[in-house]
């Protein structure tokens, strides 16, 4: 008998302390308004879940460095509105990569889209994905 994945669960992010962790969560909590699942952990290594509406984002305040970006290139949120997302994230300071922008991925059937890339609190790289 095959396994069966029934969708992702989390994503987890390691802030490298409690500052970068509260940044974060002001990010993905504050500006983008995704609520808090829980908390734990302790006022020197907190950790929380925000959810995405269709899965976690786990956050942890314990890394000890950021490394040089591997095989996951990015995080991509599917939202009502691409725009209003990255005004949101550069209002609050945060480097936008792609300015929103209208695609068509070329796939059978053709997958219109538009979408908008940032840099995030602790050097992820976001996607907001409207489909159309």
């Amino acid at each position: 008998m095959k396994p069966k994945i029934t969708g992702i669960h989390h994503i987890a992010l390691k802030a490298c302390g409690v500052a970068d962790f509260e940044k974060t969560i002001e990010f993905y909590h504050g500006i983008l308004g995704m609520p808090i699942a829980r908390t734990w952990g302790t006022p020197e290594n907190p950790a929380a879940m925000v959810d995405t509406g269709a899965g976690l984002l786990e956050i942890f305040a314990n890394g000890t460095e950021y490394p040089e970006q591997g095989p996951l290139r990015h995080l991509a949120f599917e939202v009502e509105d691409t725009d209003v997302c990255i005004e949101a994230v550069r209002a609050a300071g945060y480097r936008i990569t792609i300015e929103p922008k209208d695609i068509v991925i070329a796939s059978e059937p053709p997958y219109p889209a538009r979408i908008g890339f940032c840099i995030g609190p602790v050097g992820e790289e976001v996607e907001f994905f409207h489909v159309k």
